[in-house]
């Protein structure tokens, strides 16, 4: 049996021990998951191509046992990333939470966002997408998560009142992504 990988890609101004990873880092390794969290390049300046080069570098060979977990600068990446990734090349799995599908107008993050998405080539390099955004989060409106739900085919999970769903309300935890995961990765 194919060892399960999970990559947890953090956002704009984040590292790998923010918010809930670490907590669904050690969750996913009690169930014989690999899990790494990858310290994205120049976090507070972030350059789209650095990071779809560092998360190449960190990945290596996808396959359909890779899972990809990412929280809104991060889900941009991974969305940037699978762009990326030669015709027939496939991921697991991708969930996306307070993914962002377009300018937030936040200019520090333009450059992921200088073209539009091609939604038809993500979808073609993931067995399966889920968004989780919250209906109040103050930088990526729950547009977003629609927007991904209908590009994409993602299911959609609305989060009430958990705003950027981060350790900024409290949210060091995260169950919900966590049996998510294992749903999609048939882990239980």
């Amino acid at each position: 049996m194919s060892v399960k990988r999970v990559f947890i890609i953090h956002g704009w101004e984040g590292t790998p021990d923010s918010n809930w990873f670490p907590w669904l880092k050690a969750e996913l390794e009690k169930k014989r998951f690999e899990v790494a969290i990858p310290q994205m390049p120049n976090a507070d300046f972030p350059k789209m191509s650095e990071w779809i080069l560092h998360m190449r570098k960190n990945i290596g060979k996808p396959d359909e046992n890779t899972y990809l977990i990412g929280h809104s600068l991060g889900a941009a990446a991974i969305l940037r990333y699978l762009e990326s990734l030669p015709a027939g090349e496939k991921i697991g799995g991708a969930i996306l939470v307070a993914g962002v599908a377009k300018s937030i107008g936040i200019e520090e993050l333009e450059n992921f966002f200088a073209k539009s998405f091609d939604y038809e080539k993500i979808k073609n390099t993931a067995k399966k997408i889920i968004a989780v955004n919250s209906d109040n989060d103050p930088y990526v409106p729950l547009a977003h998560g629609e927007t991904l739900r209908d590009k994409l085919g993602a299911k959609l999970i609305i989060v009430p009142k958990g705003e950027h769903l981060n350790a900024g309300n409290g949210l060091f935890e995260f169950p919900l992504v966590y049996s998510e995961i294992l749903k999609m990765a048939g882990g239980k």
